[in-house]
């Protein structure tokens, strides 16, 4: 299946329509985007429609438990579970198997699905289409398959136009670390989900660096204006939690 073309440079990423066989509907694009920033604002549950994918339990990926998770935590061996690096005490993590599959996947299904921790609850893999951002690591490539067969829809303008500037904040997070001082997410998720707390940073603008401003008569800011921009929007973002 062909991927979605890209541009390099500093010129926003197409938002195109994928047509080919085998595609997943992924939802319109903005009611999605709603959906995801009040999620990613109040720490609710995801609504991705799965289907019989599995692909993010079989991807050998750490789960992040938290001390408050006490229903998550009764349902999970204690045997399964090491102290999360760098967290306070309480904060644990649940490894994988030697395939790779997360222990309490039986049957190709969540065994504890009603009990499951908030990092599965939170998990939406269409960030990384809504991003334009690849998945990245070898052992992510189922991951990586089905973010490929995502389809949002656009059936509106503004549906398109929010998809290009959630694409365009990806670019200048990807391209620009270096006027953000450093404070870049290094993961590939982490990158796409702060491309979607500050999108709006990037609506209006004509790329990534920015269109006319106020005052500014057509003027694009520089590095340093949108960097500056993009920081108080993040973390605007997440003092609204």
């Amino acid at each position: 299946m062909p991927r979605e073309r890209r541009r390099t440079g500093t010129r926003s990423l197409p938002v195109i329509d994928v047509t080919e066989p085998g595609v997943v509907p992924a939802g319109a694009f903005s009611p999605w985007l709603r959906r995801t920033r009040k999620a990613l604002a109040t720490g609710g549950d995801a609504t991705v429609p799965c289907g019989a994918c599995t692909a993010c339990c079989r991807s050998s990926q750490f789960v992040h438990v938290g001390p408050d998770e006490t229903d998550a935590l009764s349902r999970i061996p204690k045997e399964l579970l090491f102290p999360a690096p760098g967290l306070s005490k309480g904060h644990v993590l649940m490894g994988y198997d030697e395939q790779g599959c997360c222990p309490m996947l039986v049957d190709d299904r969540c065994s504890i699905y009603g009990h499951r921790p908030q990092t599965c609850r939170s998990y939406d893999c269409r960030v990384f289409p809504a991003a334009g951002i690849a998945v990245g690591d070898d052992d992510k490539a189922l991951i990586a398959e089905r973010t490929e067969r995502w389809q949002f829809s656009y059936p509106t303008k503004r549906d398109r136009l929010e998809h290009a500037a959630v694409r365009a904040a990806a670019v200048f997070l990807k391209e620009r670390a270096g006027s953000l001082g450093g404070k870049v997410p290094p993961s590939s998720t982490g990158l796409a989900v702060l491309a979607i707390k500050v999108c709006d940073v990037f609506q209006n603008r004509g790329d990534e660096t920015g269109g006319a401003e106020e005052g500014g008569a057509g003027r694009k800011p520089a590095d340093r204006e949108v960097a500056e921009a993009v920081m108080r929007a993040g973390a605007k973002f997440d003092a609204g939690r």
